[in-house]
């Protein structure tokens, strides 16, 4: 259909209207993922759905965000003021809800390829709509499943002309890829929508995520549609978060190649990062008293370093998420690559700086990358990067600025000198330091991307997820931009063999999704020099419901043993890659808690996996919390690995009501039968007057009835449990 593109909508409503017009009533949705998703647009779609039982509505996406709720009137007390002031204005999708009131019509069908984790466990329309895939394999699972609208968030800048153009921002990962796809299939027939809702309140990135309004059918864009970005807030770091990210950030080689992601174990390994260039000696310190050094120290000299980071690091993710700011900020990623085999092998080999001279012509021409007698597509290409002044053109074989004209010719003496001298450029151009798929963070790290001056932002180039996350296409560039890569993943349990289990549990439920890890752990075996490291914490729960996520074997895995590379628990390193079977098992045995080191030393040789005379080295045999604990404690005492070490959404107040929350919470086991067991006890409690501003906020600080009264007491045992009072 001859179309002027794009159609430009302000209401929802009338846009929903142009996609039925264009495709019909059998609507196969394609969502961006996490932040991107355009809201008030998949709102009209899904109502007008639910509205129309003729429609027949497939929405297909990945994960959802959701304000999240509560599950206690204490909870409400704490957790709405919050809520309000962190998610105000964004609004719901109904989809979820839909999925959440467990009430999807007969004829919408909702599928994921990736939960929030945790978030659709025990709802049975998420869990049988469930599409299991590689994040690499998105864009042909959506064509197989027909898709035939696609919509998502995009920026907005004005141009130089008084146009607008347009940037996918946030989620260019599948929508680079899926476009043309989405684009042939129209050419063989399929009737197809590309919309995009048009929210200024995105960061607008330059490089791949840049568009031009034709790449879409429909644009809704008006300021009753733009809302504020979903912003989840800062985790607190652990411990246990902090040691592994001190393991792992000894396995990070200075020049090499980085993935990270979000939470606070993302958040432990930037700020280990940071100490180990900015204070190194400190970092050297930390190292020897958590014994890091002494039990795992060939690992970190064979596959990283102790040393600041002077060459700097390069980011190549999947998420981009808010650590690789801080760490640009600090000076740490700053390795930049380019998008050319010839320019960053001479990058690579240190004969190609930043500062351009006129020596990198002969190396090019000894690359095979241009000719001696320059050419038009030569000349391009230096000015691309700018090793020749950008104002130069070629002009039958001459180079000219419009007013000197220079031979073409690097074989003529004089000609060259000319060069030289006049055409040559100053600074090498066009590098990148982090290439990345999509991201979404707190409210910090999109200010953050709003504020950093447009020449830094495009030191960020987001694109397409299958530039990320294989080598196929481009492999030579490829290889030679992550040397020493270190992609460094979350699993939730390893076995004994090294499987690993990150996406669901042995009874066929699942908690999230394989996503890109799957992807990176196949590249890092690929990669020359590359490593993937799965950090694992070693125990879930606490006290008497602790257990041990170190298991002899699972029901379910996510990464199979074969491609067992390194795994990281706040205990330490294990190198597992090539080993036997009984070196895997002792390994990771070794950095499992010692409360299950015993019972998986039984199994394993039940199973014939160790030796009948193993032990545990006495090395390993101290492997508790409380060491941990007392080993961080000190350099606590100095100020160093607070909670939240790049802020937090949170007042103070509000962090030490969590901690109390959390103690009365671990306390009664989730029980709520016993909060009225103590009640003979609490009614001869007063509240002391330290309770008071606490017991404001929640709205207990005059109790209305019995209910209200318990709650008041036992907010003031928890708060002087935890030392608050």
């Amino acid at each position: 259909m001859k179309h002027n593109r794009p159609a430009v909508f302000q209401d929802p409503e009338a846009c929903t209207d142009y996609i039925l017009s264009r495709v019909g009533k059998n609507i196969v949705l394609g969502l961006a993922l996490g932040l991107g998703k355009p809201n008030h647009l998949a709102n009209a779609i899904f109502n007008r759905a639910r509205r129309d039982p003729s429609i027949r509505l497939k929405i297909i996406t990945a994960i959802t965000p959701e304000v999240p709720g509560w599950s206690s009137d204490l909870e409400r007390r704490f957790l709405e003021p919050i809520l309000e002031r962190v998610f105000g204005g964004y609004p719901p999708l109904e989809y979820a809800l839909a999925v959440r009131r467990r009430d999807v019509p007969e004829n919408i069908q909702v599928c994921e390829f990736f939960f929030r984790p945790g978030a659709f466990m025990n709802y049975e329309h998420a869990q049988l709509n469930y599409i299991s895939t590689n994040y690499t394999h998105a864009v042909r699972d959506l064509m197989d499943n027909g898709i035939n609208v696609a919509a998502q968030l995009v920026s907005a800048e004005r141009q130089a002309d008084g146009r607008d153009r347009y940037s996918y921002s946030c989620n260019p990962e599948v929508a680079l890829d899926l476009v043309p796809a989405m684009r042939q299939a129209e050419r063989e027939g399929r009737p197809v929508a590309i919309v995009a809702q048009v929210n200024r309140n995105l960061p607008y990135m330059y490089g791949d995520s840049e568009v031009e309004p034709q790449e879409f059918d429909a644009v809704l864009d008006h300021p009753d549609c733009e809302f504020p970005l979903f912003a989840p807030p800062k985790e607190s770091v652990s411990t246990q978060d902090y040691m592994i990210g001190l393991n792992v950030g000894s396995l990070i080689r200075d020049g090499g190649t980085l993935q990270i992601g979000i939470g606070s174990l993302g958040d432990a390994i930037t700020y280990g990062l940071i100490v180990r260039h900015e204070h190194n000696d400190l970092y050297r310190e930390i190292l020897q008293r958590t014994g890091i050094l002494e039990r795992f120290g060939q690992s970190v000299e064979k596959h990283g370093g102790t040393d600041p980071f002077r060459e700097g690091l390069y980011g190549c993710t999947e998420m981009f998420v808010d650590g690789y700011v801080h760490l640009m900020k600090h000076g740490i990623i700053k390795r930049k690559v380019y998008d050319h085999p010839a320019i960053q092998r001479l990058v690579n080999d240190g004969r190609l700086q930043e500062e351009i001279t006129g020596a990198v012509l002969d190396q090019l021409v000894a690359a095979g990358a241009i000719s001696r007698k320059l050419t038009a597509n030569d000349v391009a290409l230096l000015s691309r990067f700018g090793i020749l002044d950008p104002q130069w053109r070629w002009d039958e074989g001459e180079l000219t600025n419009g007013v000197l004209r220079i031979p073409a010719d690097l074989d003529d003496p004089k000609a060259r000198q000319a060069l030289e001298a006049h055409a040559l450029g100053q600074r090498l151009q066009n590098g990148v330091a982090v290439h990345g798929g999509f991201f979404i963070g707190p409210r910090s790290f999109y200010e953050a991307l709003h504020q950093m001056p447009p020449e830094e932002r495009r030191l960020i180039n987001m694109k397409a997820v299958s530039y990320m996350n294989h080598l196929y296409g481009d492999e030579e560039l490829k290889v030679l931009q992550r040397r020493h890569a270190r992609f460094v993943n979350t699993g939730l349990m390893v076995t004994l063999s090294g499987a690993i289990v990150s996406d669901g549990l042995e009874d066929g439920r699942v908690i999230s999704g394989v996503g890109g890890q799957y992807n990176f752990v196949s590249q890092a075996h690929a990669l020359p020099g590359g490593r993937c490291i799965i950090m694992i914490r070693s125990t879930r729960g606490s006290g008497a419901h602790a257990t041990s996520n170190v298991l002899f074997n699972y029901g379910n895995t996510t990464i199979p043993r074969h491609l067992r590379d390194i795994v990281v628990t706040e205990y330490g390193i294990a190198d597992i890659r090539g080993k036997t079977d009984q070196e895997v098992a002792a390994a990771l045995i070794q950095i499992a808690d010692s409360r299950f080191q015993d019972e998986l030393v039984r199994q394993a040789k039940a199973a014939h996996k160790l030796p009948a005379d193993y032990r545990v080295p006495d090395a390993f045999r101290h492997n508790v919390p409380e060491r941990l604990e007392a080993e961080l404690g000190s350099f606590r005492q100095k100020g160093l690995f607070g909670p939240f070490p790049f802020g937090t959404d949170l007042t103070d107040q509000e962090l030490i009501l969590a901690k109390a929350l959390r103690h009365l919470k671990d306390a009664t086991n989730g029980n709520k039968g016993k909060l009225f067991q103590v009640k003979p006890l609490l009614a001869s409690l007063a509240p002391p007057a330290a309770a008071r501003p606490y017991l404001e906020r929640l709205g207990l600080d005059a109790p209305r009835d019995i209910r209200e009264k318990i709650m008041q007491r036992l907010v003031t045992h928890a708060l002087a449990a935890t030392g608050a009072i």
